[in-house]
């Protein structure tokens, strides 16, 4: 009441003729206060006026259901839930039991669902939402940001206008986005293992590359055991090449999204002449993305240089590590180069990484959980034969 007095009397004095300095002297206040007041009070008699700080409008809104159908409300609600013979005790149902007893005015489902939430009586639960893993968390150091990784995918059917066929090898790394991207008439194994070489020369190497399970990159899917000609250059280079389960989103984010940004700022924004005229916008689009995204690269894990001269040998016997990443069956059991092995019985449906040492001749199973990305205990090694017979590709 004393508050409401003090601004009754600011009012009265800015009307009397006193200047809004002075009382806001006079009263210890700003002076916006003593404005909104009198602003207020605009036109209006100092006794008819309101000098506190509630709502203007109602206290309780002309539409709000009545305490008695809300106690009806959750008194159904406990009946149903208690001995109704389906159990079912949601807003469709308790409508329907206040329906049939007649109760006047009966709510809407969605006005019941309310009154529900409001008073906490609820069964269902949000669904939690976790934090996403890091990038790269399916490998130890790319996760810590240790090590670089590059994915490599392509773009088919494609085709200019006149019946050129196109397809596109794209490449991207994860930590520096150091992009790559090479429009072919027709792409083969040894065009791709030439347009890696060609990519690594000039920026180096990474410690891993990742592809999907194409016949290019992975080699042939009808006979067990078989290293392709792309698998075979990394294991020379000491480059580790790790291959997406398939079917998995996720895994293939930053390729996929990258042949999005190529298809949106290239394909589809001109019309092309010949594989000539593709090139030489594509090379565009590149380089504006090394501006771009130049601290970004130079800021990303080191890479190892290579040199110009080097020459694959795919003769030479298998050493060093691939990688697969596998979801096991229903039974345990995961499927890798041509074979099926048990890992874990207690490990169904779940996601594995499966490093094949061709150099100690092992396979080591490690489970993988996108909640725990950091906890990736092995569950299992078993000995592996490395293929022994000639390279045929």
């Amino acid at each position: 009441m004393v508050v409401e007095e003090r601004r009754r009397a600011m009012v009265l004095a800015i009307r009397r003729g006193s200047t809004f300095r002075k009382v806001c002297r006079r009263f210890g206040v700003s002076l916006g206060v003593v404005q909104y007041w009198v602003r207020r009070a605009q036109g209006q008699r100092l006794d008819r006026i309101e000098f506190c700080n509630h709502s203007p409008g109602l206290s309780k809104a002309v539409n709000r259901i009545c305490r008695a159908i809300e106690r009806q409300v959750l008194s159904l609600r406990k009946k149903l839930r208690e001995h109704s013979p389906l159990g079912e005790c949601g807003a469709a149902r308790i409508r329907q039991e206040l329906l049939s007893l007649r109760i006047t005015p009966v709510p809407c489902v969605r006005t019941i669902g309310r009154i529900l939430q409001r008073f906490g009586v609820l069964d269902g639960r949000r669904r939690v939402r976790r934090p996403p893993p890091p990038k790269g968390w399916y490998l130890p150091s790319v996760a810590r940001v240790q090590a670089e990784i590059d994915s490599f995918d392509t773009i088919t059917d494609l085709v200019i206008k006149g019946g050129y066929d196109v397809t596109v090898l794209n490449g991207i790394s994860l930590h520096g986005g150091l992009p790559a991207s090479w429009p072919e008439p027709r792409l083969t194994a040894k065009i791709a293992v030439e347009r890696l070489l060609e990519h690594w020369q000039i920026y180096g190497l990474p410690t891993y590359v990742k592809f999907d399970n194409d016949t290019i990159f992975q080699g042939a899917h009808q006979w067990p055991n078989s290293f392709g000609r792309v698998t075979r250059l990394c294991l020379q280079l000491g480059v580790t090449p790790v291959f997406t389960p398939p079917r998995e989103p996720g895994f293939q984010a930053e390729i996929e999204s990258f042949n999005g940004r190529w298809q949106r700022a290239v394909w589809h924004r001109f019309v092309h002449r010949n594989i000539k005229a593709l090139k030489s916008r594509s090379d565009r689009f590149l380089k504006a993305i090394h501006v771009q995204s130049a601290q970004r690269i130079q800021s990303a894990p080191e890479r190892r240089e290579l040199s110009t001269h080097f020459r694959p040998d795919y003769h030479r016997s298998l050493s060093g590590t691939v990688i697969f990443l596998r979801r096991t069956d229903a039974t345990g059991r995961v499927g890798c180069l041509g074979h099926h092995w048990l890992v874990d019985r207690n490990w169904p449906h779940r996601l594995v990484r499966i490093e094949v040492d061709l150099t100690a001749k092992k396979l080591r199973f490690y489970a993988l959980r996108r909640r725990e990305p950091y906890a990736q205990p092995l569950l299992k090694t078993i000995v592996y034969h490395p293929p022994k017979h000639p390279f045929y590709g």
